[in-house]
């Protein structure tokens, strides 16, 4: 769609208006009722109204009437009409010309880095970078200008990892989170989490850190800290997961110095564990503002059971796709086929009265209300922004290291019916400490003593099935939301209001019967949306891309959420990307394999990466851009326009 005119054609329509002015009276067409005019400029393609504007003063005008507009938008993108314009927005045009123009569509780079399947990508708060993860064993971190070219890559395999799988960037990019599996048992659950600096001529090795299972992945808790796990049996199919707090830098002058202080202690039911740990900046949480302290509704009484947290199991790489949970076990491989294709037929309730062809996101009004319009004050500032990297010492020393001036959930998946994770886990963090010192302890005579007297007393076993005889000993999860599925990934909008969650739904009125045997899983991936500040679900998006594995195979699917968009892979060879306010999808973008993941840059919303199973990452910008870039668009068929049935040529 032309939406700048050149300057001649510009001193064109002003000549025009102005011979206008003298013999439009006489025309039929300027005597014309203007709604008339609207309902004839409304058969129109978009294209044939904007040259029609250039006719005279008075098609201009009508050619840029709001509802006229708001007439394309809606047949064009098959919107909701009550669903009004997106605040902030300045017109129904400028939203067209966004949702055609804006969006990334056209392949503009595709990387080779990788020599094997390629399993997540993140991008750099400041948008200038990126990092890639595969199972070659790399992690690699990219310029983001165009051409995209690398700026660092590491081999993990020295380390001993089996492969790259998760990065994360910490917020002021001076480092980054890498999070690997090692190479071991067959049944091996161990993962290791490396920092890397990231800045400058070069990147160096800055701390190992213990992570397991894998599937935790980790996550930074602020700008020098970030977040490990670690999980411990207690009985059979009861475990314990212990999440650390580590310094991103261990280097230490003295053995009296801690590097590593223990954060929460949970415990886990029915072999499930906490995995895809994050954290959530959420400045609106105040005494006053608190969901937590709020009694559950009856209709969240299926989300709240503090009896009901969970643990892991046991796993092996399940596949030669994608990046495989650690919670695949052989034994699971019994399951029969039969049940799990019944299943596949299996719909959930929502599923059963909406069409095939329906991929949209439905959100509660309350959302519509609350997005980009009278939402929680946001107005305050990112610790460590725009650090260097020879300034991160002195800038350790200037502000808190913990960031407890801003109030902090902390979200994983995690379980209580089986093995596979279903639900949604939040824990408010307050105030956080870290020990400047180590306490040494009982000295080796007192420890002696002290066990010769518990044999003495012969305390028995605690009975650690018994969840309220042991409760004293676990931190307590402040809220459960049960998706009733296998969930798959998880992204916060960048506001961090939002948690948008793809999950693989059970059949309905699905009964667990053995927790190592969960429900069968559906083909199709859902998108749930969760506002965190309210802590209720606000919308869902049903059967909008596809997954084919099993539930003892299934791997991460990743999704990234930007101010305006949201983007997910998916199993049948595409990534998808809907708009987050109108809830439409937009378009589709082709691989040859599984695409794993997706992010969009952060500084720049009409630039997608996308990553896959065929080795690939392909950069994604949007037909204005590549204009600007004089990318030449025409035989580029690799992404497919949902809405106006075009590809990106």
């Amino acid at each position: 769609m032309k939406e700048v005119m050149t300057e001649d054609n510009k001193a064109k329509k002003q000549k025009m208006f102005i011979e206008d002015e003298d013999e439009g009276s006489e025309s039929l067409w300027w005597s014309m009722p203007d709604p008339v005019l609207i309902k004839v400029f409304a058969l129109l393609e978009p294209k044939d109204i904007l040259s029609a504007s250039a006719t005279c003063r008075r098609w201009y005008e009508v050619a840029n009437d709001t509802i006229l507009w708001k007439h394309q938008f809606q047949q064009h993108f098959s919107t909701d009409p009550s669903i009004p314009l997106k605040p902030g927005a300045s017109s129904w045009k400028d939203e067209y010309a966004r949702l055609t123009s804006r969006i990334p569509f056209v392949q503009t780079e595709r990387l080779q880095g990788h020599a094997h399947q390629v399993l997540h990508v993140s991008f750099s708060h400041n948008g200038e970078m990126f990092a890639t993860c595969s199972k070659d064993g790399y992690v690699i971190i990219w310029n983001s200008d165009h051409p995209c070219t690398e700026r660092y890559s590491h081999n993990m395999k020295q380390f001993s990892w089996k492969y790259t799988q998760y990065s994360q960037f910490n917020q002021s990019d001076t480092l980054l989170l890498v999070s690997g599996v090692h190479f071991g048992a067959p049944h091996s659950t161990s993962g290791e989490i490396v920092v890397f600096t990231v800045g400058g001529d070069y990147s160096h090795l800055r701390c190992r850190v213990r992570n397991r299972p894998y599937d935790i992945f980790g996550t930074w808790f602020s700008d020098q800290y970030l977040i490990s796990g670690e999980l411990h049996w207690l009985a059979h199919l009861v475990s314990t997961s212990v999440l650390w707090l580590n310094k991103a830098n261990q280097e230490v002058d003295s053995e009296h110095v801690p590097i590593m202080n223990q954060l929460y202690k949970f415990y886990n039911r029915n072999a499930s564990s906490v995995r895809a740990i994050m954290m959530a900046k959420c400045p609106w949480l105040d005494e006053t503002n608190d969901p937590l302290a709020e009694e559950p509704s009856s209709a969240d009484n299926e989300d709240v059971d503090m009896k009901q947290n969970s643990p892991a199991i046991d796993s092996v790489d399940g596949g030669s796709a994608g990046n495989p949970l650690s919670h695949i076990t052989s034994v699971r491989h019994s399951v029969e086929q039969n049940s799990s294709n019944d299943a596949m037929a299996s719909t959930s309730r929502h599923r059963q009265t909406k069409s095939t062809d329906d991929i949209s996101i439905y959100f509660a009004d309350e959302y519509r209300r609350r997005f980009n319009g009278d939402n929680c004050p946001l107005d305050y500032e990112e610790e460590g922004d725009d650090v260097e990297v020879d300034d991160v010492a002195e800038a350790v020393e200037e502000y808190d290291d913990m960031e407890n001036s801003i109030p902090k959930y902390l979200i994983f998946s995690t379980g209580s019916k089986t093995y596979t994770p279903h639900q949604i886990g939040i824990k408010r963090i307050n105030h956080v400490t870290f020990p400047k010192k180590l306490d040494p302890g009982p000295s080796l005579k007192e420890r002696v003593a002290a066990r010769k007297e518990r044999n003495q007393m012969r305390d028995p076993d605690p009975d650690w099935n018994n969840y309220e005889s042991v409760s004293d000993r676990f931190d307590k999860i402040d809220k459960v939301i049960d998706l009733h599925g296998h969930i798959i990934g998880m992204a916060l909008s960048p506001d961090h209001r939002y948690l948008y969650v793809n999950t693989r739904p059970w059949p309905q009125d699905y009964v667990i019967s053995n927790p190592l045997e969960p429900p069968p899983i559906a083909q199709e991936i859902d998108i749930h949306v969760i506002d965190l500040m309210t802590l209720k679900r606000v919308g869902n998006m049903l059967r909008a891309h596809k997954a084919y594995t099993p539930s003892n195979e299934c791997f991460f699917i990743f999704l990234d959420v930007c101010d305006d968009y949201v983007a997910s892979g998916a199993e049948d060879m595409h990534a998808y990307l809907w708009d987050r306010y109108y809830g439409i999808s937009l378009a589709k973008y082709k691989h040859t394999d599984v695409v794993n993941s997706v992010a969009f840059n952060p500084k720049d919303s009409q630039m997608l990466v996308t990553t896959s199973d065929d080795y690939s990452i392909k950069i994604w910008r949007s037909r204005a851009v590549a204009k600007k870039l004089k990318i030449d668009m025409t035989n580029n068929d690799e992404a497919f326009d949902l809405k106006l049935n075009t590809t990106a040529s």
